[in-house]
């Protein structure tokens, strides 16, 4: 066997977004790979007979496939497909023949929901004020390029860019029949679809029909009448609340979200709403972590996840992160909560079948890029039905982490990994590379990681920990970063390194490196301004001026105040948390990689660090990626991605 190599994302195949047939007999998900000539991803629909367990390709071709669905009596599928360059809705017989194009709209499909007679689908998609869905605009090469006036604070977006000030989501339906299309919402508001009821009599959509949404961080859900459209509030607190489900019956709807308590740092939940006698309860309440996937990873492509699945008896499936696992939970609406499916792996993708006797489950750990299996309720057993990358493992030796907890400055528990260097021999010294995640609310998990792997094939040790302000644990562990950047959590990361040098000989205490990307990029341009223990360092996408990232991020202002607990009436805080302020004392050799189309972290974040380090004479060089974003590691252009990867390991070469 061989070690992992970088260009193995080529080889990987991401399984993903398993859907079960109504009936339970069939199944649906997504495969994805990197074309390495094309320089792009495709993804294709692949369907599972389960009583056989063949595994048949349905789409073909050099696209994108997303949000298959299958109509409400099993005969037609319908998904979202960029094949004409926006994603637009197709309508494939489930008994063969071609997928029939369904919209044709100028900006795409958002998302879509079957109607149960079969013959419509809703959607919401986005309109320009003043137009219909049937408007098309005219392609014209030698258009002139136009001033865009802006009079709101969120006027761009990570991954999207400017932001169209007069466009507005709006819900829809079209015949599929007649391929008539009826609006049904309207108002300059952003309108999202949820959920339609299994009478189709009612919908569940989510709008904030405030004027200025510049602070307004909120999306209330309301249940209307298809007919009348009269609306009833189902939840209008401050926060997002969405994934709205229908229970079988009709008789409750199960939704995800959290208040703004901690602000973005809030715990998720699960609530039920009964649709009878019009009262909430919040299902997880009793839990101390969040609903949902929170696991930072490079691997799974367009993954997405039901937030949650009711069966006949109206018992409830959902995700839940903690300790470093995605696991399956489920719930009923007495109040039983438990695991179904075991530690030490991540749950990125399931479907339950209506009886509640057999779920599909997409799931992935550190030594395992991830497949769909079948797994019985009752006795967990489970048996694969993809095997899309088992040749690729047969050849590859992967590392597989060892689990470590630790004491944390504020005696807390807290929880990593630690990866010896492939083809690691007893009595050898060997470099050590922290990673370090960005959110900060992500977690590290038990999950397949192109990225890790590739350290400990290149011959290195890597110790990636959840430090505070990391999601998986307590609400008081995920908040305790806000108001602290550069303090517990940074403490906490060395207190990972005393720990790990403490207990592992192995580890060469002067050949440690350090990376991280996003709020990892911030904490390692804190690390090397306070500290001259690392050798090399790699910062990515990062922050090193609060006082700056207030104006120029599509976030900074309000993230600041969120996390920084300051804005720029209080510029002291803001420069006393930035990295830029202790650059004279940086003695680390750093490599600074950005993208330039980063509207999350601006690339002046990486433009300021580097002319500063340069000026005082610092070991620094400066790499920028074009027609890339804040997403470059996970879903950029493939050969940047590889570009990325060969600057971070030649770097820890040359250095460490």
């Amino acid at each position: 066997m061989r070690n992992l190599q970088v260009d193995d994302l080529f080889k990987l195949q991401s399984v993903t977004n398993p859907q079960l047939s109504p009936d339970g007999k069939e199944a649906l998900f997504i495969k994805t790979h990197i074309d390495e000539e094309d320089n792009k991803y495709i993804s294709n629909l692949y369907h599972i007979d389960l009583s056989t367990n063949e595994v048949t390709q349905w789409t073909h071709g050099k696209h994108r496939v997303s949000s298959p669905k299958w109509s409400v009596d099993g005969k037609q599928i319908a998904f979202l497909s960029n094949r004409d360059d926006k994603n637009q809705l197709y309508i494939l017989p489930v008994r063969g023949g071609e997928a029939k194009k369904a919209t044709s709209f100028d900006k795409g499909v958002s998302s879509f929901q079957w109607s149960p007679c079969g013959t419509k689908i809703w959607f919401d998609a986005s309109l320009k004020e003043g137009r219909d869905f049937s408007f098309k605009e005219e392609k014209n090469d030698k258009k002139k390029p136009e001033p865009v006036r802006v009079t709101k604070m969120k006027y761009k977006m990570d991954g999207v860019g400017l932001l169209p000030q007069d466009s507005y989501k709006q819900i829809g339906f079209v015949n599929l029949e007649t391929e008539e299309v009826t609006q049904f919402t309207e108002g300059n508001f952003q309108h999202s679809l949820q959920a339609v009821s299994n009478d189709g009599q009612h919908l569940v959509i989510g709008v904030n029909r405030k004027e200025n949404l510049d602070h307004e961080f909120r999306q209330p859900l309301f249940l209307v009448n298809v007919e009348t459209k009269e609306e009833t509030v189902i939840i209008e607190e401050e926060g997002y609340y969405g994934g709205a489900r229908f229970s079988l019956d009709d008789n409750y709807i199960a939704f995800v979200g959290s208040d703004r308590a901690y602000q973005n740092a809030s715990h998720g939940h699960l609530y039920v709403y009964d649709t009878k006698r019009g009262n909430t309860i919040n299902i997880t309440e009793s839990i101390d972590a969040p609903v949902g996937d929170y696991t930072a990873a490079d691997h799974q492509q367009s993954a997405s996840a039901p937030s949650a699945v009711w069966t006949k008896d109206n018992d409830l499936y959902f995700q839940l992160s903690t300790m470093g696992d995605v696991r399956l939970y489920f719930a009923t609406l007495e109040g039983e909560l438990y695991p179904a499916t075991p530690e030490n792996e991540h749950v990125y993708g399931y479907d339950v079948n209506a009886e509640g006797d057999f779920a599909l489950v997409a799931i992935s750990d550190p030594v395992h890029p991830g497949e769909i299996y079948q797994m019985s309720i009752a006795t967990g057993e489970r048996k694969a039905l993809t095997s899309f990358n088992d040749n690729y493992l047969k050849e590859v030796e992967l590392v597989h982490p060892e689990a470590i907890t630790f004491k944390g400055p504020k005696d807390w528990d807290v929880h990593g990994w630690l990866m010896k260097p492939a083809g690691f021999e007893e009595g050898e010294k060997y470099p050590l590379i922290v990673n370090i995640h960005g959110g900060p609310h992500a977690m590290y998990g038990n999950t397949f990681f192109h990225e890790m792997q590739l350290f400990a094939a290149s011959g290195y040790g890597v110790l990636y920990i959840n430090p505070r302000g990391s999601h998986g644990y307590s609400q008081e562990f995920v908040d305790a970063v806000r108001g602290d950047y550069g303090g517990g959590d940074y403490e906490d990361i060395m207190a990972a390194v005393d720990s790990a040098l403490s207990e592992n000989v192995w580890i060469d205490a002067d050949r440690l490196g350090v990376t991280g990307g996003s709020y990892g990029g911030f904490m390692t341009n804190w690390i090397v301004g306070h500290t001259n223990r690392f050798k090399a360092a790699v910062t990515q996408r990062s922050i090193c001026n609060w006082i700056s990232f207030f104006g120029v991020s599509d976030i900074g202002y309000y993230f600041s105040e969120w996390q920084i607990a300051a804005d720029m009436k209080d510029v002291e805080t803001l420069w006393k948390h930035s990295p830029l302020k202790y650059a004279e004392n940086v003695e680390t050799p750093l490599l600074i990689l950005h993208s330039e189309r980063d509207f999350r972290c601006p690339i002046e974040q990486a433009e300021q660090l580097y002319i500063t380090l340069k000026s005082m004479g610092k070991e620094t060089e400066f790499v920028r990626f074009p027609d890339a974003d804040h997403n470059l590691s996970r879903t950029g252009a493939p050969n940047l991605r590889i570009e990325r990867l060969n600057e971070m390991t030649g770097w820890f070469a040359k250095y460490l």
